[in-house]
């Protein structure tokens, strides 16, 4: 069983796919995807949580990881899986 996932994201955002695609290899299969281009609000929400204004922001259950980047980051280090799995 994998934590929840939620990731802040917009439509033509190639970080955004490339997360989801580190995330479905490792056996993610529902991630919230919150669409910010569509709704301002969720945004302004995104930010407020975040302290960012890029897209995408992943949390993995309540623990912000960041951006794509800092996801792929968590499995270069060894220490992703653990976090999918902490739910």
């Amino acid at each position: 069983m994998h934590a929840k996932i939620r990731m802040y994201a917009t439509a033509v955002c190639p970080y955004c796919v490339r997360a989801e695609q580190l995330l479905r290899r490792k056996g993610v299969q529902d991630i919230e995807k919150v669409r910010v281009d569509q709704d301002p609000a969720r945004r302004d929400e995104m930010i407020e949580l975040t302290g960012r204004r890029t897209v995408p922001q992943i949390f993995i259950g309540d623990t912000h990881v960041g951006g794509c980047d800092d996801l792929y980051e968590l499995e270069h280090q060894g220490k992703l899986d653990a976090l999918l799995l902490q739910a």
